[in-house]
């Protein structure tokens, strides 16, 4: 069930609310039951026979915790942690990379093993990293013990469970146990808007990209040659696409999660105005990148060490990065660049720092917020492409191995601005696919000033403290929630219930992963 869909706006939210503050606040426990009810049922509409498997996971996982508590500082408590790190891979990379490994396998051994009918589990990547966290912070601090309602009701909760953001145990579960679960005003003005900002985020940025996305990318996946212009509009529309589409989830589920008086971290913070890949990695997907540090990175021994060993680190946990996003060469390659680039910027900042440069100069941020762009766009080709052949053939459009051509459907080579591509170097040719450009780069330039100028959901509503924590920056402004914004807000909201909710709602697109 999505979370832009009718049946979840106008049905399953609706009930899911009315009956939590139907229920008595107090005691508490009967409201955790019907969440964790509500949590069931949201998992099993998309597939029920994967219930067992998310509920065999945290059995597993909160025995594992007990053993580990009950035995603590006792040799068995490793053997549990090691037992139970291991087991949740293993149930992760048989649903997952069982069909890349047979693939490997074979291109090896130049032999076809075929492919097992395995259909990967609905957010097995999230609830499997949520459940290794917490055993692993278990055994550093073997005290740690909460009840098993608690618990499940942590890697239940709906909002999260599909796609994150990856929550930790000691943010959610004591807000659980803690409190009475009671929902304030200032609670569901805050999350009603936040939700609705990022359903607007979806349906209005992210959806209408991704045709155009699409046509590009199978067109190269025909074999069609790409023109110069198409390959860097496509991967543009990719890289705002993936944007809209992740961070107004994420703002969504943060908002879903208010509106039962439970907050979130936040998950984005304006990642395409980062001056350095460094930066850009402590405000995309923040909560992943949480979870690598903590979790693989500084265990594999972060940057305590000498140079070689931490350019080692940063690759392997970039390289696994990309790997748990995707089973397949091109995600393990979007991975990589990541971790190259990773390295090649922490180098660039010891330089400077044993050089005692001051680089706090706003033409300098100009340069470096467009160059990170630039090496991050190049990286979604792999992201998107299906194959490492299609991503090379877009690649090879973008740097001009046909040279600089321009569909002639794009604009008129007669007039501006088809006069002043022309000037520039560019040649027309006639178009391999049919697109209609002129909205579309109306709309790519809109998406741009918003990604790259305007404030993220999380400034604009920082008055409201929508998450655990504020924003790292302040936005230059910020909105208030009363009758003129809700009039906007829900404007907004009626029109586009009336123009798109006459077909089935594009998923989100981490829910691949």
């Amino acid at each position: 069930m999505l979370f832009s869909s009718w049946q979840f706006i106008f049905l399953f939210l609706p009930v899911a609310l009315a009956v939590f503050f139907l229920i008595p606040a107090q005691p508490a426990w009967p409201r955790k039951i019907w969440l964790l009810l509500a949590s069931l049922f949201f998992y099993g509409y998309w597939k029920i026979e994967y219930i067992p498997l998310l509920l065999f996971s945290i059995c597993l996982n909160y025995m594992v915790a007990e053993f580990i508590t009950r035995h603590r500082h006792h040799p068995a408590a490793r053997v549990a942690i090691i037992s139970g790190v291991s087991l949740n891979l293993l149930l992760l990379g048989y649903y997952k990379y069982t069909n890349f490994i047979v693939q490997c396998l074979g291109r090896v051994s130049h032999h076809d093993f075929g492919a097992f009918d395995i259909i990967l589990p609905l957010a097995i990547s999230f609830f499997t990293f949520t459940q290794i966290g917490y055993i692993v912070d278990v055994y550093r601090n073997q005290s740690l013990h909460y009840r098993f309602l608690d618990y499940a009701l942590f890697v239940f909760f709906f909002p999260h469970l599909i796609a994150g953001p990856i929550v930790r145990h000691w943010e959610i579960i004591p807000q659980f146990a803690g409190h009475i679960l009671k929902v304030n005003l200032a609670d569901t003005s805050a999350g009603l808007a936040l939700f609705l900002v990022g359903l607007y985020k979806k349906m209005l940025l992210a959806d209408p990209l991704s045709s155009f996305v699409a046509t590009v990318y199978g067109a190269a996946g025909r074999g069609v040659i790409l023109t110069w212009f198409d390959a860097w509009l496509g991967t543009l529309a990719f890289a705002m696409q993936i944007y809209f589409d992740f961070s107004g989830y994420s703002d969504m589920a943060i908002g879903l999660a208010r509106l039962f008086g439970i907050k979130f971290p936040i998950n984005f913070d304006s990642p395409y105005q980062a001056a350095s890949i460094n930066e850009f990695w402590t405000r995309w997907h923040i909560t992943l990148t949480r979870f690598l540090r903590e979790y693989l990175y500084f265990p594999l021994g972060g940057n305590r060490c000498g140079p070689w060993r931490h350019a080692l680190n940063i690759m392997t946990t970039m390289l696994l990065s990309g790997l748990w996003h995707g089973a397949g060469w091109t995600f393990v390659i979007w991975g990589g660049l990541h971790g190259f680039y990773l390295v090649v910027a922490h180098r660039w900042q010891h330089f400077v720092q044993t050089r005692g440069w001051r680089l706090d100069y706003r033409w300098y941020r100009f340069l470096a917020v467009s160059l990170t762009f630039l090496v991050v766009l190049v990286a979604w080709v792999f992201f998107r492409a299906p194959t490492i052949r299609v991503a090379g053939s877009v690649l090879g459009s973008m740097v001009g191995q046909h040279g600089l051509t321009m569909s002639d459907a794009a604009t008129n080579p007669q007039k501006f601005p088809g006069l002043l591509w022309s000037k520039l170097g560019v040649h027309f040719v006639p178009g391999t696919f049919d697109a209609d450009y002129t909205p579309l780069i109306k709309l790519l330039a809109v998406v741009l000033v918003i990604a790259f100028c305007l404030p993220n959901a999380q400034q604009l509503l920082v008055t409201y403290s929508p998450a655990l924590e504020k924003p790292a920056r302040p936005g230059w402004f910020r909105i208030r929630l009363n009758w003129m914004s809700g009039l906007v807000l829900g404007g907004t909201f009626f029109w586009i219930v009336r123009r798109f909710y006459v077909a089935a709602p594009s998923p989100f697109l981490y829910f691949n992963f």
